[in-house]
Protein backbone atom coordinates (compact mmCIF):
# COMPACT_ATOMS: atom_id res chain seq x y z
CA UNK A 1 0.00 0.00 0.00
CA UNK A 2 2.69 2.37 0.99
CA UNK A 3 3.97 2.08 -2.91
CA UNK A 4 0.71 2.55 -4.05
CA UNK A 5 0.52 5.60 -2.16
CA UNK A 6 3.94 7.08 -3.09
CA UNK A 7 3.08 6.46 -6.71
CA UNK A 8 0.02 8.42 -6.37
CA UNK A 9 1.79 11.15 -4.53
CA UNK A 10 -0.75 10.77 -1.71
CA UNK A 11 1.37 11.07 2.21
CA UNK A 12 -0.15 9.50 5.25
CA UNK A 13 -0.19 6.24 7.29
CA UNK A 14 -3.54 7.04 9.18
CA UNK A 15 -6.51 4.40 8.60
CA UNK A 16 -8.96 7.17 7.16
CA UNK A 17 -5.93 8.02 3.79
CA UNK A 18 -5.51 4.24 3.45
CA UNK A 19 -9.68 3.55 3.62
CA UNK A 20 -9.46 5.97 0.98
CA UNK A 21 -6.64 5.14 -1.02
CA UNK A 22 -8.97 1.59 -1.10
CA UNK A 23 -11.90 3.50 -3.07
CA UNK A 24 -9.55 5.30 -4.95
CA UNK A 25 -7.94 1.79 -6.43
CA UNK A 26 -11.79 0.40 -6.71
CA UNK A 27 -13.76 2.87 -8.75
CA UNK A 28 -10.61 4.67 -10.67
CA UNK A 29 -11.07 2.20 -13.83
CA UNK A 30 -14.49 2.91 -14.28
CA UNK A 31 -15.82 6.31 -15.90
CA UNK A 32 -18.47 7.20 -12.51
CA UNK A 33 -18.43 10.36 -11.36
CA UNK A 34 -16.84 11.52 -7.89
CA UNK A 35 -17.34 13.94 -5.81
CA UNK A 36 -14.58 14.66 -3.11
CA UNK A 37 -15.20 16.40 -0.44
CA UNK A 38 -13.23 18.01 2.58
CA UNK A 39 -11.86 21.62 4.26
CA UNK A 40 -10.01 23.92 2.42
CA UNK A 41 -6.21 23.27 2.04
CA UNK A 42 -6.88 18.89 2.62
CA UNK A 43 -5.40 18.54 -0.56
CA UNK A 44 -8.32 17.52 -2.84
CA UNK A 45 -6.80 17.91 -6.21
CA UNK A 46 -3.82 15.48 -4.57
CA UNK A 47 -6.68 12.73 -4.49
CA UNK A 48 -8.18 13.58 -7.49
CA UNK A 49 -5.24 13.29 -9.89
CA UNK A 50 -4.53 9.89 -8.08
CA UNK A 51 -8.08 9.02 -9.24
CA UNK A 52 -6.95 9.63 -12.63
CA UNK A 53 -3.56 8.33 -12.75
CA UNK A 54 -4.82 4.72 -11.96
CA UNK A 55 -7.64 5.16 -14.48
CA UNK A 56 -8.14 3.86 -18.25
CA UNK A 57 -7.57 8.27 -18.89
CA UNK A 58 -4.37 8.33 -17.54
CA UNK A 59 -2.44 8.56 -20.59
CA UNK A 60 -3.84 12.12 -20.93
CA UNK A 61 -3.38 15.41 -18.72
CA UNK A 62 -6.25 15.81 -16.19
CA UNK A 63 -7.71 19.36 -16.49
CA UNK A 64 -8.62 21.46 -13.83
CA UNK A 65 -10.60 24.56 -13.42
CA UNK A 66 -11.72 25.99 -9.93
CA UNK A 67 -15.39 27.48 -10.53
CA UNK A 68 -14.51 29.94 -7.76
CA UNK A 69 -11.61 31.66 -9.26
CA UNK A 70 -13.31 32.79 -12.65
CA UNK A 71 -15.88 35.18 -13.30
CA UNK A 72 -18.93 34.79 -13.45
CA UNK A 73 -19.75 35.97 -16.68
CA UNK A 74 -16.65 34.36 -17.97
CA UNK A 75 -17.25 30.95 -16.56
CA UNK A 76 -19.76 29.38 -19.11
CA UNK A 77 -17.36 30.36 -22.05
CA UNK A 78 -14.48 28.61 -20.10
CA UNK A 79 -16.47 25.28 -19.83
CA UNK A 80 -18.05 25.25 -23.01
CA UNK A 81 -15.98 27.20 -25.39
CA UNK A 82 -17.43 29.97 -28.27
CA UNK A 83 -17.17 30.98 -31.60
CA UNK A 84 -15.84 34.26 -33.10
CA UNK A 85 -17.90 36.98 -32.93
CA UNK A 86 -20.38 35.45 -30.63
CA UNK A 87 -19.83 38.10 -27.77
CA UNK A 88 -17.77 41.35 -27.30
CA UNK A 89 -14.22 40.31 -26.63
CA UNK A 90 -14.82 36.98 -28.56
CA UNK A 91 -11.91 37.66 -31.50
CA UNK A 92 -11.40 34.32 -31.97
CA UNK A 93 -13.04 30.86 -31.91
CA UNK A 94 -11.75 28.63 -28.73
CA UNK A 95 -12.46 25.67 -27.17
CA UNK A 96 -13.82 24.95 -23.42
CA UNK A 97 -12.11 22.23 -21.44
CA UNK A 98 -15.11 19.66 -21.60
CA UNK A 99 -13.70 20.03 -25.09
CA UNK A 100 -10.07 20.50 -24.30
CA UNK A 101 -10.82 17.10 -21.86
CA UNK A 102 -11.91 14.83 -23.88
CA UNK A 103 -11.07 11.46 -23.78
CA UNK A 104 -9.83 12.73 -20.57
CA UNK A 105 -10.20 13.79 -16.89
CA UNK A 106 -11.74 17.39 -16.16
CA UNK A 107 -11.02 18.14 -12.46
CA UNK A 108 -13.87 21.10 -11.28
CA UNK A 109 -12.69 22.27 -7.89
CA UNK A 110 -15.51 24.41 -5.99
CA UNK A 111 -18.18 23.02 -7.70
CA UNK A 112 -20.33 25.03 -5.33
CA UNK A 113 -19.52 28.43 -6.79
CA UNK A 114 -21.11 27.26 -10.27
CA UNK A 115 -23.61 29.52 -10.88
CA UNK A 116 -27.65 27.98 -11.14
CA UNK A 117 -27.06 29.06 -15.28
CA UNK A 118 -24.31 27.26 -15.90
CA UNK A 119 -25.65 24.13 -14.04
CA UNK A 120 -28.36 23.48 -16.08
CA UNK A 121 -25.77 23.36 -18.72
CA UNK A 122 -23.65 21.49 -17.19
CA UNK A 123 -26.14 18.76 -16.30
CA UNK A 124 -26.85 18.11 -19.89
CA UNK A 125 -22.88 17.42 -20.56
CA UNK A 126 -23.13 14.46 -17.69
CA UNK A 127 -26.20 13.04 -19.06
CA UNK A 128 -26.04 13.30 -23.08
CA UNK A 129 -22.34 13.76 -23.16
CA UNK A 130 -22.84 16.93 -25.38
CA UNK A 131 -23.03 20.59 -25.45
CA UNK A 132 -23.42 23.70 -27.50
CA UNK A 133 -20.79 26.16 -27.85
CA UNK A 134 -21.57 29.50 -27.08
CA UNK A 135 -23.06 31.40 -30.79
CA UNK A 136 -22.70 27.69 -32.11
CA UNK A 137 -25.63 25.89 -34.41
CA UNK A 138 -24.63 22.71 -33.37
CA UNK A 139 -23.82 20.77 -30.39
CA UNK A 140 -20.55 18.97 -30.21
CA UNK A 141 -20.32 15.68 -28.76
CA UNK A 142 -17.34 14.45 -25.27
CA UNK A 143 -16.32 11.26 -23.71
CA UNK A 144 -15.56 13.24 -20.30
CA UNK A 145 -14.69 11.96 -17.18
CA UNK A 146 -15.71 14.17 -14.19
CA UNK A 147 -13.89 14.73 -10.75
CA UNK A 148 -16.19 17.35 -8.63
CA UNK A 149 -14.65 18.53 -5.19
CA UNK A 150 -16.21 21.74 -2.48
CA UNK A 151 -15.50 22.72 0.88
CA UNK A 152 -19.28 23.48 0.93
CA UNK A 153 -22.07 21.02 2.03
CA UNK A 154 -24.15 20.76 -1.40
CA UNK A 155 -26.93 19.42 0.34
CA UNK A 156 -27.24 22.75 2.61
CA UNK A 157 -26.69 24.72 -1.07
CA UNK A 158 -29.78 22.38 -2.21
CA UNK A 159 -32.05 23.34 0.69
CA UNK A 160 -31.15 26.55 0.32
CA UNK A 161 -31.95 26.57 -3.68
CA UNK A 162 -28.31 27.44 -4.68
CA UNK A 163 -27.62 24.14 -6.01
CA UNK A 164 -29.55 22.17 -7.99
CA UNK A 165 -30.70 18.52 -6.68
CA UNK A 166 -31.03 16.78 -9.50
CA UNK A 167 -26.64 17.75 -10.50
CA UNK A 168 -26.13 16.90 -6.57
CA UNK A 169 -27.66 13.43 -7.27
CA UNK A 170 -25.72 13.26 -10.32
CA UNK A 171 -22.55 13.91 -8.87
CA UNK A 172 -22.62 12.10 -5.47
CA UNK A 173 -22.44 8.47 -7.05
CA UNK A 174 -18.91 8.02 -5.57
CA UNK A 175 -18.22 10.73 -2.51
CA UNK A 176 -15.00 10.73 -0.77
CA UNK A 177 -14.29 12.99 2.15
CA UNK A 178 -11.02 13.86 2.82
CA UNK A 179 -10.58 14.29 6.73
CA UNK A 180 -9.41 17.40 7.83
CA UNK A 181 -5.22 17.56 9.56
CA UNK A 182 -6.76 17.86 13.06
CA UNK A 183 -8.05 14.54 12.33
CA UNK A 184 -5.05 12.64 11.39
CA UNK A 185 -2.43 13.78 13.39
CA UNK A 186 -0.26 10.97 13.08
CA UNK A 187 0.09 12.25 9.21
CA UNK A 188 1.73 15.82 9.88
CA UNK A 189 5.38 14.73 11.06
CA UNK A 190 5.10 12.97 7.66
CA UNK A 191 3.68 15.47 5.90
CA UNK A 192 6.20 18.03 7.62
CA UNK A 193 9.33 15.75 6.79
CA UNK A 194 8.11 15.72 3.19
CA UNK A 195 7.69 19.29 2.69
CA UNK A 196 10.90 20.25 4.98
CA UNK A 197 12.61 17.88 2.14
CA UNK A 198 11.45 18.67 -0.31
CA UNK A 199 11.40 22.40 -0.37
CA UNK A 200 15.52 22.23 0.82
CA UNK A 201 16.03 20.30 -2.24
CA UNK A 202 14.21 22.67 -4.86
CA UNK A 203 16.30 25.65 -2.67
CA UNK A 204 19.39 24.11 -2.77
CA UNK A 205 19.55 24.32 1.22
CA UNK A 206 20.85 21.83 3.50
CA UNK A 207 18.72 19.31 5.23
CA UNK A 208 17.36 20.20 8.39
CA UNK A 209 16.20 18.75 11.78
CA UNK A 210 13.11 18.88 13.65
CA UNK A 211 13.71 19.59 17.39
CA UNK A 212 11.29 17.96 19.92
CA UNK A 213 9.41 20.89 21.01
CA UNK A 214 9.08 21.79 17.39
CA UNK A 215 6.86 18.28 16.06
CA UNK A 216 5.51 18.58 19.56
CA UNK A 217 3.65 22.21 18.54
CA UNK A 218 3.07 21.18 15.40
CA UNK A 219 1.43 17.42 16.47
CA UNK A 220 -0.67 20.06 18.80
CA UNK A 221 -1.83 22.45 16.76
CA UNK A 222 -5.10 22.37 15.41
CA UNK A 223 -4.39 23.06 11.24
CA UNK A 224 -7.63 25.40 10.48
CA UNK A 225 -5.30 25.70 7.52
CA UNK A 226 -5.03 21.89 6.93
CA UNK A 227 -2.15 20.85 4.76
CA UNK A 228 -1.60 23.85 2.93
CA UNK A 229 -0.84 25.61 6.23
CA UNK A 230 1.38 23.32 7.20
CA UNK A 231 3.11 23.47 4.01
CA UNK A 232 3.67 27.22 4.54
CA UNK A 233 4.66 26.93 7.78
CA UNK A 234 7.57 24.01 7.20
CA UNK A 235 8.73 26.59 4.17
CA UNK A 236 8.72 29.79 6.03
CA UNK A 237 10.27 28.79 9.03
CA UNK A 238 13.08 26.85 6.89
CA UNK A 239 13.44 30.28 4.84
CA UNK A 240 14.38 32.18 7.77
CA UNK A 241 16.24 29.76 10.01
CA UNK A 242 19.54 30.39 10.37
CA UNK A 243 21.17 26.63 10.85
CA UNK A 244 19.96 23.35 10.29
CA UNK A 245 17.73 22.41 13.33
CA UNK A 246 13.99 23.34 13.63
CA UNK A 247 12.65 24.55 16.78
CA UNK A 248 9.05 25.54 18.59
CA UNK A 249 10.54 28.80 18.40
CA UNK A 250 10.65 28.85 14.75
CA UNK A 251 6.74 28.33 14.29
CA UNK A 252 5.21 30.43 16.90
CA UNK A 253 5.07 33.52 15.14
CA UNK A 254 3.91 31.50 12.00
CA UNK A 255 0.70 29.89 13.26
CA UNK A 256 -2.39 31.46 14.90
CA UNK A 257 -1.88 29.94 18.64
CA UNK A 258 -4.06 30.97 21.54
CA UNK A 259 -6.12 33.11 19.12
CA UNK A 260 -3.57 35.55 17.82
CA UNK A 261 -3.24 35.90 14.25
CA UNK A 262 0.50 35.04 12.87
CA UNK A 263 2.43 37.62 12.67
CA UNK A 264 3.23 38.53 8.91
CA UNK A 265 6.52 40.50 9.28
CA UNK A 266 7.52 39.60 13.09
CA UNK A 267 10.50 37.45 13.79
CA UNK A 268 10.66 34.03 14.44
CA UNK A 269 11.40 34.84 17.97
CA UNK A 270 10.31 37.87 19.98
CA UNK A 271 13.25 37.68 23.22
CA UNK A 272 15.76 39.68 20.52
CA UNK A 273 17.70 42.78 20.87
CA UNK A 274 16.16 45.63 18.78
CA UNK A 275 19.04 45.29 15.84
CA UNK A 276 18.25 41.53 15.96
CA UNK A 277 14.77 42.18 15.52
CA UNK A 278 15.42 44.68 12.86
CA UNK A 279 17.77 42.20 10.71
CA UNK A 280 15.21 39.25 10.87
CA UNK A 281 12.76 41.81 9.61
CA UNK A 282 15.46 42.49 6.79
CA UNK A 283 15.56 38.60 6.38
CA UNK A 284 12.40 38.45 5.68
CA UNK A 285 11.47 41.18 3.16
CA UNK A 286 14.79 40.15 1.16
CA UNK A 287 13.20 36.21 1.41
CA UNK A 288 9.74 37.80 -0.14
CA UNK A 289 11.12 40.02 -2.77
CA UNK A 290 13.72 37.11 -3.91
CA UNK A 291 10.24 34.71 -4.42
CA UNK A 292 8.51 38.10 -6.38
CA UNK A 293 11.88 37.90 -8.63
CA UNK A 294 12.34 34.67 -9.13
CA UNK A 295 8.75 34.19 -10.48
CA UNK A 296 9.09 36.97 -12.65
CA UNK A 297 12.52 35.81 -14.08
CA UNK A 298 10.67 32.54 -14.83
CA UNK A 299 8.11 33.84 -16.48
CA UNK A 300 10.65 35.82 -18.86
CA UNK A 301 12.20 33.02 -19.51
CA UNK A 302 9.21 30.87 -20.37
CA UNK A 303 8.26 34.23 -22.62
CA UNK A 304 11.79 33.80 -24.42
CA UNK A 305 11.56 30.45 -25.07
CA UNK A 306 8.25 29.91 -26.79
CA UNK A 307 10.03 29.60 -29.91
CA UNK A 308 11.49 33.13 -30.01
CA UNK A 309 8.25 34.75 -29.70
CA UNK A 310 9.04 37.23 -27.12
CA UNK A 311 12.82 37.53 -27.92
CA UNK A 312 11.85 41.27 -28.90
CA UNK A 313 10.15 41.59 -25.58
CA UNK A 314 13.06 40.72 -23.89
CA UNK A 315 15.72 42.31 -25.42
CA UNK A 316 13.86 45.68 -24.67
CA UNK A 317 13.56 45.05 -21.04
CA UNK A 318 17.10 44.09 -21.40
CA UNK A 319 18.10 47.49 -23.14
CA UNK A 320 15.52 49.95 -21.68
CA UNK A 321 16.97 52.42 -19.16
CA UNK A 322 14.59 52.63 -16.45
CA UNK A 323 15.55 53.76 -13.03
CA UNK A 324 11.52 53.66 -11.70
CA UNK A 325 11.19 49.66 -12.97
CA UNK A 326 9.86 47.48 -10.35
CA UNK A 327 8.29 44.09 -9.71
CA UNK A 328 5.01 45.20 -10.58
CA UNK A 329 5.95 47.20 -13.34
CA UNK A 330 8.15 44.21 -14.96
CA UNK A 331 5.06 41.98 -13.86
CA UNK A 332 2.20 43.99 -15.73
CA UNK A 333 4.56 44.57 -18.87
CA UNK A 334 4.80 40.40 -19.11
CA UNK A 335 1.01 39.90 -18.07
CA UNK A 336 -0.11 42.59 -21.10
CA UNK A 337 2.35 41.12 -23.57
CA UNK A 338 1.39 37.08 -23.25
CA UNK A 339 -2.38 38.32 -23.22
CA UNK A 340 -1.53 40.09 -26.34
CA UNK A 341 0.56 37.59 -28.05
CA UNK A 342 -3.02 34.72 -26.97
CA UNK A 343 -5.30 37.51 -28.71
CA UNK A 344 -6.63 37.72 -25.20
CA UNK A 345 -6.89 34.53 -24.65
CA UNK A 346 -6.56 33.68 -21.30
CA UNK A 347 -5.45 30.32 -21.00
CA UNK A 348 -2.85 30.21 -23.94
CA UNK A 349 -1.19 33.39 -21.91
CA UNK A 350 -1.01 31.62 -18.35
CA UNK A 351 0.72 28.76 -20.84
CA UNK A 352 2.98 31.17 -22.08
CA UNK A 353 4.04 32.75 -18.52
CA UNK A 354 3.75 29.32 -16.84
CA UNK A 355 1.32 30.05 -14.53
CA UNK A 356 -2.20 28.84 -13.96
CA UNK A 357 -4.54 30.13 -15.07
CA UNK A 358 -6.33 30.92 -11.29
CA UNK A 359 -2.96 32.66 -11.04
CA UNK A 360 -3.73 34.70 -13.69
CA UNK A 361 -6.76 35.68 -13.11
CA UNK A 362 -5.81 36.84 -9.79
CA UNK A 363 -3.04 39.20 -11.44
CA UNK A 364 -5.40 40.68 -13.42
CA UNK A 365 -7.62 41.60 -11.11
CA UNK A 366 -4.69 43.19 -8.88
CA UNK A 367 -3.68 44.90 -11.74
CA UNK A 368 -7.37 46.18 -12.75
CA UNK A 369 -7.38 43.95 -15.91
CA UNK A 370 -10.07 41.49 -15.57
CA UNK A 371 -11.86 42.80 -19.14
CA UNK A 372 -8.62 42.89 -21.31
CA UNK A 373 -9.37 43.27 -24.26
CA UNK A 374 -6.18 42.80 -26.83
CA UNK A 375 -7.95 44.49 -29.75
Amino acid sequence: MEDIQKKLGIIGRSKEIRDLVDIILQVAPSDITVLIYGESGVGKEVFAHALHMVSKRAQKEMLSLNCGAIPESLLESELFGHTKGSFTGAIESRKGYFELADNATLFLDEIGEMPLSTQVKFLRVLETKEFMKIGAEKTTKVDVRIIAATNKNLQDLVDEKKFREDLYFRLKAVALEIPPLRKRRQDIEEFALHFASLYCKNNQRPPVEFATDAMNLLYEYPWPGNVRELKNAVETAIALSRNGLLTADSFRNLLRIDGRAPAKNLPVRLNKSSDEVERDFIYRALFELKKDILELKEMVSNLTVNNGQFGDFHMSMANDDRDDLNVDKVEKELILKALQKAGGNKRKAAMYLNISERTLYRKLEKLGFEDFDAK
